[in-house]
């Protein structure tokens, strides 16, 4: 969770410290590529400790046999490498997409 948050905050301290909302168009879509990878990385791990518990609750004699570190270690690699290709493939989408160069808003 603290990786989750530290995707976003270091940019707004930036922001507010130097009262300029700017943001390049790379920090944009990098800043998007770790957010989605914490927020499905969270997602995915608390998937994995639900299945934990269950194998504890459901099966408790077969416990150490089911979840031993080999099969624990493959969740969190696989978690890990679909976290990364869906957070990249998000990311890549983000720059098929067409963007206005110069957007002035009117002040009010």
């Amino acid at each position: 969770d603290i990786c989750f948050i530290s995707s976003t905050i270091p940019k707004m301290l930036v922001n507010i410290q130097t009262q300029n909302e700017v943001i390049t168009y790379k920090g944009c879509v990098t800043q998007v590529y770790f957010f989605m990878l914490f927020a499905a990385l969270d997602d995915f791990l608390l998937t994995v400790m639900a299945y934990d518990r269950f194998v504890a609750i459901c099966r408790p004699l077969y416990y150490t046999v089911i979840m031993n570190p080999r099969l624990c270690g493959l969740l969190l690699l696989v978690s890990w490498i679909k976290c990364t290709l869906y957070s990249l493939l998000q990311s890549l989408m983000v720059l098929w997409l067409s963007f206005c160069t110069v957007l002035k808003t009117p002040a009010f």
